[in-house]
């Protein structure tokens, strides 16, 4: 099973940590020192090589200055931007609505060849349909969002999904069978989104794959995720957006992913379990 979803950002600030201490050390002074010259309490530069406390872009530079090591501010204020930029909340991300968030992740879709995603929960933005998107939208905002754009940000998934069509992107999906009994909008939306992934199996471009729910399955199910070419990896969290770019957790993505697919049906196989789904819903 992949590693926890937070561990990417904990392991980044970690190294962060390590890498102030090591600069300490190297300087020839101890916390007590630095402290001193930094005009901080101890404690901070105790919380702060402990990765208990996250730095500030002010403290790592006047850190640095303290050791003599101002040549190494740039690239640890880089590194601390991207520890930053790794995990946002969805209070931070959706606080002037939702219509933002999805034009905000649009440019990363445009520009990967090789897109491949797993869901555990529900059907992936890329392959909802209209109605669908519009629910599971609209579930979103009532629950945590007080501005109310849905309109507008139903009309931007849409308006996104046209990448599945550009040529030279190839797009792979991976659904838990749970995922076609897990009903939201009501019969009708499920059976419309049911039948529009029949559709879209049908395109070359576009790999659809069932995981059947079976008792003698080897692989556990996981969080969901999107994985873009080898450059990225992003995963919803019930708090917030991940983002991870580590390439050796990368890597642990897409061998989850290979092996989830190893579990998953195809073509007629896939259809099948997706037209017993449709019946089921009476």
């Amino acid at each position: 099973m992949v590693s926890s979803s937070s561990s990417s950002v904990e392991q980044a600030r970690r190294s962060l940590a390590d890498r102030l201490a090591e600069i300490r050390r190297d300087a020839g002074l101890t916390g007590k020192v630095l402290a001193e010259r930094l005009g901080w309490y101890p404690s901070k530069v105790s919380r702060i090589e402990r990765a208990r406390t996250a730095p500030a872009v002010e403290d790592v530079q006047a850190w640095c200055t303290a050791c003599g090591a101002d040549d190494q501010a740039g690239d640890l204020v880089a590194a601390l931007r991207a520890v930053e930029g790794m995990f946002v909340e969805w209070r931070r991300m959706e606080r002037t609505g939702l219509h933002r968030a999805q034009v905000a992740v649009r440019p990363i879709f445009e520009r990967t060849s090789r897109f491949r995603s797993y869901s555990s929960w529900f059907v992936p933005g890329l392959i909802q349909s209209r109605a669908y998107t519009e629910a599971v939208l609209r579930a979103v905002q009532r629950r945590r969002v007080e501005v109310d754009d849905v309109p507008a940000a139903v009309a931007a998934r849409m308006e996104r999904q046209q990448v599945l069509y550009k040529p030279g992107k190839i797009f792979a999906f991976l659904l838990e069978e749970s995922v076609l009994r897990s009903g939201i909008g009501g019969r009708d939306v499920m059976a419309g989104q049911l039948g529009h992934l029949i559709t879209l199996g049908a395109h070359a471009n576009i790999s659809l794959g069932i995981i059947p729910a079976r008792p003698d399955r080897t692989r556990m199910p996981v969080e969901g995720f999107w994985i873009f070419d080898s450059d990225q990896v992003n995963v919803e969290l019930v708090s917030g957006y991940l983002t991870i770019t580590q390439p050796h957790e990368i890597g642990q993505y897409g061998a989850t992913f290979a092996e989830l697919a190893d579990h998953a049906v195809y073509g007629t196989a896939a259809r099948s379990l997706l037209t017993d789904a449709i019946q089921r819903l009476g």
